[in-house]
């Protein structure tokens, strides 16, 4: 019974510290826009057009 003298407090102390983490991610904006992410990979991403390059001169 004397493991719940330091048990209890420690699962206070992690429970308090997902808390806090859970309010910093909720303050800073981390879950604004959930569907966006999802919905990214449905749309068509434009082709990259191809970078023109200069050969080089051949010396002769």
């Amino acid at each position: 019974m004397e493991i719940l003298h330091i048990a209890v407090p420690a699962a206070i102390l992690l429970v308090a510290f997902a808390i806090g983490i859970f309010w910093w991610a909720v303050r800073h904006g981390q879950f604004d826009d959930l569907e966006r992410q999802g919905m990214n990979i449905l749309l068509d991403e434009e082709p990259k057009k191809a970078k023109k390059t200069k050969k080089p001169d051949a010396e002769s």
